[in-house]
């Protein structure tokens, strides 16, 4: 094709920004792709069908040519200072009212700071988070951009085409302006920890408070993936307890360090919040195991002095399976009302304006936290624009009720067993707390009067107040 011909250009061709070039190519979309390896260069022109145009460059400055103006360049490279590279080798090449996305898991506050810089240049820059994995990339992602609203114009009718798909509806919608797309897949990932850990909490439970074989707990998720529960991580995790090594006789997954990595937007989730003021227990609680499961050394040395290999439910397995289900899904509600919850509050706080209904609709397809549950948030928010909390749903908190003695049943056995599901706790105690009409915290302000003159309010009565404790 002659310059100036491809609707989109890709830095980064590593598996996600390969798959997502192919996704569009795929949809009649003529697209360019750019990187110094060579290697991956030839790795898109071996993996392009025939009736696609699509070609990569090695070179960065016939690349931009390439592209149809206004220029849209995506990145899809590592988060920090490779993202501030890319763009200061691109940046010169491109002309006013040209277009960068940054697709990559980057920090909410570097993406304020390049558009800041951008804007100076006359360049528009927007975050755009990206969400499904390598498969996802390929057969359509859940995507969730912010920044100008006119600019994601340029690329929307791209996005809309290569998103997954619900009903119909494409898995993308304009989230907000700023790094609002950022911040929105910032939280997706937290919510993403929190369910993991849960259900990584629910397989110890199984697997070592009850004992239950692999087929057995691979025969508890196909199950509950049919029913309310349906997800995408119920389903991978029912996969991965049917999986066996070539050659093996056993699980692979009995074979793998209990060592869990992570890249950080768990813990960005976490801060933020703390930021904000705002309580995320279960996505805290499963950014510190992560954390912890990095000990081993100290966690199997504290085994030998303490215990820590005997945690048998005193239970009836079959009657405990019954209450095993409303517990996940409760601890499943409380993870997304804590993401949720900091969505709000963020949305007021940096001035986003987001809409929580849409957000839910995006997410039920192409990422990795789609779920059934995901309609019922959808319904909520969008029957109360103006829901503070997704606890204060009518129709949820039915479904929260009607769960929460199999919650109570759970976490008292576990505890009483000495089986850690710290999740498991965590969203119980959120839960518990949050419906406290009057928290023990007085206590707390009294305290802090006593040995710092810190001041305290009474109820019923204005004003702030000190007293001195100690009479002599």
């Amino acid at each position: 094709m002659q310059n100036e011909s491809y609707v989109l250009g890709m830095v980064g061709l590593g598996v996600m920004g390969r798959n997502l070039l192919l996704n569009m190519a795929d949809h009649g979309f003529p697209v360019a792709g750019y990187d110094k390896d060579a290697t991956k260069v030839d790795q898109l022109h071996a993996e392009a069908g025939k009736d696609v145009v699509v070609k990569g460059y090695t070179a960065l400055p016939e690349f931009i040519k390439s592209l149809k103006k206004p220029r849209a360049v995506m990145l899809l490279v590592p988060a920090g200072k490779i993202v501030d590279s890319a763009i200061a080798e691109i940046a010169p090449l491109l002309d006013e009212g040209d277009l960068i996305i940054d697709g990559g898991n980057s920090h909410f506050s570097d993406t304020n700071r390049r558009a800041e810089e951008m804007k100076t240049k006359g360049l528009h820059f927007f975050g755009m988070g990206v969400s499904g994995g390598e498969e996802g990339a390929r057969k359509g992602p859940s995507m969730m951009p912010g920044g100008d609203p006119n600019a994601y114009k340029v690329v929307q009718p791209i996005f809309e085409a290569i998103a997954a798909k619900v009903n119909g509806d494409p898995c993308v919608t304009y989230i907000g302006p700023g790094a609002a797309g950022n911040f929105v897949k910032m939280v997706h990932n937290g919510i993403e920890y929190a369910l993991m850990q849960v259900l990584a909490e629910t397989y110890e439970i199984m697997n070592k408070g009850l004992g239950l074989p692999g087929d057995e707990i691979y025969a508890a998720f196909k199950q509950w993936n049919e029913g309310r529960l349906q997800s995408f991580l119920i389903e991978i995790t029912r996969d991965i307890f049917a999986f066996k090594a070539p050659g093996t006789d056993h699980l692979l997954v009995d074979d793998i360090k209990d060592e869990a990595k992570s890249k950080g937007t768990g813990k960005w989730t976490s801060q933020v919040a703390m930021d904000l003021q705002l309580p995320i227990t279960a996505i805290d609680t499963a950014v510190s195991m992560r954390d912890l499961s990095k000990y081993k050394a100290l966690r199997q040395e504290a085994s030998a002095l303490y215990g820590g290999n005997e945690a048998k439910l005193n239970v009836d397995a079959k009657q405990f399976m019954k209450a095993l289900e409303p517990s996940l899904y409760f601890t499943t509600v409380i993870a997304y009302a804590q993401g949720m919850h900091l969505l709000t509050q963020a949305s007021k706080e940096y001035g986003y304006n987001l809409k929580l209904d849409e957000i839910a609709l995006i997410w039920r397809g192409g990422c990795i936290i789609r779920s059934k549950f995901l309609q019922e948030i959808h319904n909520a928010y969008k029957n109360n624009t103006k829901l503070e909390h997704l606890l204060l749903d009518g129709e949820i908190a039915k479904h929260v009720k009607e769960a929460l003695g199999s919650m109570r049943q759970v976490v008292t056995a576990a505890s009483a067993a000495g089986l850690a599901i710290p999740a498991y706790s965590a969203s119980l105690s959120y839960f518990d707390t949050f419906r406290s009409a009057r928290m023990p915290s007085n206590l707390i302000q009294a305290q802090r009067d006593y040995f710092g003159a810190h001041t305290y309010e009474l109820t019923g009565k204005e004003g702030v107040f000190h007293t001195q404790w100690i009479t002599r």
